[in-house]
């Protein structure tokens, strides 16, 4: 498998149980909700192993000023998936912060749609890595 199909494939696992989450929240499914966040942190740890494969094989330094606005955006919305899951984790017990978990979980989406659109960018742009 090559690693542009493995990372393809995981990133679109990843967007789909993503709007699972995204559904099962706002309609308070905790039964789904719950493993889909459990299950939705692993696809990312995936996804993010293979973006670097991809990055082996992909010159992003030559996709241009996209590629540090995307790696940037990248690791902000990595940390802040990890700190909505903290904060719904938080919410089963304390019911005053599930107002701050909605808020988070919507910036969390945000910062990954950017992500998202700014990694397709950047690796469209890329040239393959010239091998000796």
């Amino acid at each position: 498998m090559t690693p542009t199909f493995a990372f393809a494939a995981a990133f679109l696992v990843t967007l789909v149980l993503l709007g699972v989450v995204a559904w099962s929240g706002m309609r308070a499914k905790r039964r789904v909700h719950i493993p889909a966040v459990g299950l939705t942190v692993l696809s990312l740890g995936v996804t993010i192993y293979y973006a670097y494969a991809l990055g082996r094989v992909l010159d992003l330094k030559s996709a241009g000023i996209i590629t540090p606005i995307h790696l940037t955006l990248a690791r902000v919305a990595t940390l802040s998936i990890v700190l909505t899951a903290a904060l719904g984790l938080r919410t089963l017990f304390f019911q005053k912060t599930l107002r701050a978990h909605k808020w988070s979980a919507r910036i969390s989406l945000s910062l990954v749609v950017l992500a998202a659109i700014t990694g397709i960018v950047m690796v469209s742009l890329a040239e393959p890595v010239q091998r000796p």
